[in-house]
């Protein structure tokens, strides 16, 4: 299913703030110099118990000569083609311009739902002004919002959720769907033509030669899934072309298509920042997860070595670290079939069904032994936890302060659930509600 969503404007007009917003991070840079946003931005947005990506783009120049600015008008183009709404933004207070006519051109040709943002709508005389956007010619509502202090925003992702395609019921008949995830140049087409046994993706020392993903259905060794090889995720600095940005837009939806994902690190360098960068993509899309160390043939090792090595892994994914790790090589094809059948009982794992009188019988004494601390002198009282329909194990306890409930002990719950249910390799979700 594909939910992607891509903030689209000229230069200036507060895409990285609402991206900031929606996102509820500062991970977009924001600043009055045109083309600050040269590189793509991604976030996960949760509005009303619905999930989606947003993309934060680069500012829509034409007739200009600048190389940057070339390149972001390809990559704006391929967010476009890749995405399942478009959100439009435009600026009260400048009003009209060329540029947002051209864009406006451009996105009628698409054939996309398209929402209408107009921002920096501070007063009430601005709110009217925002009524001269309709000569655009869109077919779309205008939401007059504010990025920096929030105003209207709400309104706006409400209509942005009723425009994103339906969440589909998972199909229990249907073969499991792994990816195979990583930087580029870790093995990930290698890995896939090792099970297979024959060249089925092409292989090179360059990086990035996988620009799509691959669907391959798999069935020898008593294992019966879909494997989808995907382009190499590298630093968004590094995307120098439209056809590498392509491939991540392509890799995020791949994520998004499959049930568990392999993350290939490289055994020689380890695990490095946009390894953890990957691995949170996955998680935070409630995908499971198995991280397999490869080219582990090339790494001089002693007694102590892999245990050394599992720990530093560990580490560096605090604080989900119940994740199955496993180390491989393509070449000697070292634990490659283990790594799948990991793959399989992560599968297993995240589809997990747990009966409400066993969650009780389990949690409620945990609970009456070691209840949630006082907040503000009154306390929290959980009286009983189910679990609920969803793509990942997801439980909901009712108490009467909910908002009083921190992330420890959060995390002290969920601690118990796996200790007493096999959830490696899984995210779980944990909501408290009001009895």
């Amino acid at each position: 299913m594909n939910n992607l969503v891509a903030i689209v404007g000229r230069p200036n007009v507060g895409k990285s703030t609402l991206f900031n917003r929606l996102t509820e991070t500062r991970d977009a840079i924001i600043d009055p110099t045109s083309g600050t946003t040269r590189d793509r931005k991604y976030g996960r947005t949760t509005w009303t118990g619905r999930q989606f990506t947003v993309i934060d783009t680069g500012g829509w120049i034409t007739k200009s000569d600048d190389a940057f600015e070339a390149a972001i008008r390809l990559q704006v183009e391929v967010s476009i083609e890749e995405a399942a709404l478009i959100l439009f933004m435009v600026d009260v207070q400048t009003g009209v311009t060329d540029l947002d006519e051209d864009i406006a051109r451009m996105l009628r040709k698409s054939g996309k739902p398209i929402l209408m943002a107009c921002n920096k709508v501070d007063t009430s005389a601005h709110d009217i002004l925002a009524s001269d956007f309709y000569r655009l010619g869109l077919d779309t509502n205008i939401h007059s919002i504010s990025a920096s202090n929030g105003y209207g925003t709400g309104e706006l992702l409400d209509e942005m959720i009723s425009l994103l395609p339906e969440e589909l019921e998972e199909d229990e008949d249907r073969l499991p769907r792994f990816s195979v995830v990583g930087r580029p140049n870790v093995g990930k087409s290698t890995l896939i033509n090792t099970l297979l046994g024959r060249e089925r993706n092409i292989v090179t020392d360059i990086a990035g030669t996988t620009r799509d993903s691959v669907h391959t259905h798999f069935n020898m060794y008593g294992f019966d899934f879909e494997l989808i090889d995907t382009a190499g995720l590298r630093r968004k600095k590094q995307i120098e072309d439209q056809l590498e940005f392509y491939s991540t837009v392509r890799t995020i939806r791949s994520i998004e298509q499959s049930d568990v994902c392999l993350l290939l690190i490289d055994a020689q360098t380890g695990m490095e920042r946009q390894d953890q960068a990957i691995f949170w993509q996955v998680v935070n899309s409630y995908r499971g997860v198995v991280i397999v160390v490869n080219k582990w043939d090339l790494v001089e090792k002693t007694h102590k070595t892999m245990a050394e090595f599992e720990a530093n892994i560990r580490e560096r994914i605090q604080p989900f670290t119940d994740v199955p790790i496993l180390f491989t090589s393509n070449l000697t094809k070292q634990r490659i079939l283990k790594a799948f059948e990991s793959a399989l009982k992560v599968h297993e794992n995240r589809g997990r069904k747990v009966s409400t009188s066993k969650l009780n019988d389990l949690l409620l004494p945990i609970i009456e032994h070691q209840p949630p601390p006082m907040y503000k002198g009154k306390m929290v009282r959980i009286k009983y936890v189910t679990q609920i329909p969803s793509q990942t194990p997801t439980f909901a306890f009712y108490c009467n302060l909910p908002q009083y409930v921190k992330d420890p002990y959060k995390r002290f719950l969920e601690n118990h659930i796996r200790q007493a249910y096999d959830l490696s390799g899984v995210s779980v979700r944990l909501f408290f509600r009001e009895k």
